[in-house]
């Protein structure tokens, strides 16, 4: 049972928010497709492989981020207790964790289309080299935003068996969404970060942070209205997507106030419900 509590903490699986948040652009991508393939069953099927995967994948990138930030961790207040920092597990064992969570999610890949697995290949490089990136630039929440919302294109393939600009507009959009958020969620560590030497865009923006994510998410919200008009979707997908502006802009920025943690951990977690008014969105625009 300790090797399964320490289990759990390394993957993160109590903490689901991080794999909805991969899961969602998932979401997002089978929604899109779904009008072309007209197919129940093999759309649910599809939901639940992705979201098997967001699991694993996101599980596999926790234990691989915690391995190359350990010595960074154990200096951070937030995370000096995370099983590979605090020394309960070593590197050794969570580098086997790593092998049988990305076995696991090689079964699933190759459930899908000769395309979509060639695609989910191409990204592992993506997936595991990010934590390396706040060494060298104070943009790693780009390259998460590359890496995450890489699987609504992936998603799309899988149901069409073809690449279009749809998903690659709703693709460019949802990176400065996880721009925005991720930039949110780094506020919590901003002293540490500094004192570290790290680098990130909560570090960057910090003295004008509202600027910032106003510009990151409007481009999410402009991606979104374009891809409805160039889908043809209904007035009514353009009247919900009301809530979504709402969301981002009027309850995530106006309110924010970085000096307080708990604020922007309570910020960055609302994007879980943001995922579900996109997809709803989505469902609206292609039904009614």
């Amino acid at each position: 049972m300790k090797n399964f509590d320490l289990f759990l903490d390394l993957t993160r699986i109590k903490k689901p928010i991080g794999f909805m948040l991969l899961f969602w652009p998932c979401l997002w991508g089978l929604a899109l497709a779904f009008q072309f393939s007209n197919n129940n069953y093999v759309f649910l099927k599809h939901c639940l492989l992705f979201f098997g995967g967001a699991v694993l994948m996101r599980s596999a990138g926790c234990i691989v981020n915690d391995i190359l930030d350990r010595k960074i961790d154990a200096m951070v207040d937030r995370t000096k207790s995370r099983p590979i920092a605090s020394g309960k597990i070593s590197v050794q064992k969570s580098l086997m964790y790593v092998f049988f969570l990305c076995l696991c999610a090689f079964m699933i890949l190759i459930q899908f289309n000769q395309k979509t697995i060639l695609l989910g290949l191409a990204s592992m490089p993506f997936a595991f080299s990010y934590p390396l990136m706040k060494r060298f630039t104070y943009w790693p929440q780009l390259f998460l935003g590359l890496t995450f919302n890489y699987g609504l294109i992936m998603a799309w393939v899988s149901l069409t068996n073809e690449f279009s600009y749809y998903p690659l507009i709703f693709y460019f959009g949802a990176i400065f969404w996880t721009l925005g958020y991720d930039t949110i969620y780094g506020f919590q560590d901003i002293k540490d970060d500094e004192i570290i030497g790290v680098k990130s865009t909560s570090i960057k923006f910090k003295k004008n942070p509202k600027m910032f994510l106003t510009v990151c998410y409007l481009i999410f919200y402009v991606s979104i209205f374009l891809v409805g008009v160039l889908m043809s979707y209904s007035f009514y997908y353009f009247l919900f997507s009301v809530l979504i502006f709402f969301h981002l802009i009027v309850f995530q920025i106006k309110p924010l106030d970085i000096s307080k943690p708990q604020m922007c951990l309570s910020k960055f977690k609302s994007n879980n419900f943001l995922g579900l008014l996109v997809f709803i969105n989505i469902l609206i625009g292609v039904n009614l």
